[in-house]
């Protein structure tokens, strides 16, 4: 078995059950509601005790249940741009913002990156008497690029300089 044909049978299990996202992350519980889901949509690895929980609620073999224990190929978008007009969106937001946001972040702190890996992100409904809208936090912590082979007083990484 391939992990995207076991992410299609936790789609299928989940339509079956009539299960929602919120009800498989209040089983599963323990991490993130969002890495629970990322985790079923195969772009991240759950840990073992939520694989165990992940397994029992879904029905699945021990080799089901050690493959989502297992850290995944990420990147699921099988197309650049994205056609699906939400993902698309994102992709916008980042054609759009995406320079903004590194001049800004870099001006904050530095030359580097925000990490996607040591990384928050928060969900939520907001109301709004005009039409609810999404409220997304993302957070990563601030990576900065090292300047290696350096000497006469150059800082060994990139953070803002004084």
């Amino acid at each position: 078995m391939k992990r995207e044909d076991l992410t299609e049978k936790l789609l299928d299990i989940k339509r079956e059950k009539g299960w929602t996202w919120k009800h498989i992350q209040d089983e599963i519980g323990g991490i993130s509601p969002i890495l629970i889901t990322a985790a079923c949509m195969g772009q991240m690895k759950l840990p073992k005790a939520q694989a165990a929980k992940a397994a029992e609620l879904f029905g699945l073999s021990k080799a089901e249940e050690r493959m989502l224990n297992e850290a995944p190929y990420r990147g699921s978008i099988p197309a650049m741009p994205p056609t699906d007009p939400l993902i698309y969106r994102f992709y916008e937001l980042v054609m759009v913002y995406g320079t903004t946001w590194k001049e800004l972040i870099q001006e904050e702190f530095g030359d580097g990156i925000m990490s996607a890996i040591d990384f928050n992100m928060t969900m939520e409904r907001e109301p709004n008497n005009k039409g609810d809208r999404v409220k997304m936090n993302l957070s990563g912590k601030f990576l900065p690029y090292k300047y290696y082979g350096n000497d006469e007083g150059v800082p060994e990484y990139g953070f803002k300089e004084g």
